[in-house]
């Protein structure tokens, strides 16, 4: 099975679904994104799809609803969860400016201190 997430015009992902192996083979019996994307597009005329990896194998991260597609960075990108937050340009995943405490608790992060709160 494939995955193929369709984008608006800003390149936010609307929704993902699923297709048949079947319907992304090319002539040769290969996955082809092309024949995917044309098949997505025949179900729902007029509207944009690019292929997403459930194992992250291509794009950075699978899609998510309202993930954004970078095009410069060939990546689906999640919102950023706080404006402290910064792209991990590498996993284009949002990291916290202060690691995460590795001490066995359980922690929330707080944005107006800009820190991880243990949760008691």
């Amino acid at each position: 099975m494939a995955h193929f997430a369709q984008l608006d015009e800003n390149n936010v992902v609307l929704q993902v679904i699923v297709v048949s192996n079947d319907d992304i083979l090319d002539g040769n019996g290969q996955e082809s994104e092309a024949k995917g994307v044309a098949f997505c597009q025949s179900l729902f005329p007029g509207t944009t799809w690019l292929q997403t990896s459930y194992n992250n194998n291509f794009r950075k991260n699978y899609a998510g609803i309202g993930d954004v597609y970078d095009a410069a960075r060939d990546a689906f990108i999640p919102p950023q969860p706080f404006s402290s937050w910064v792209l991990n340009e590498e996993t284009c995943q949002w990291a916290a400016p202060v690691p995460r405490p590795t001490d066995g608790k359980r922690y929330r992060w707080d944005e107006p201190t800009t820190s991880w709160v243990e949760l008691v």
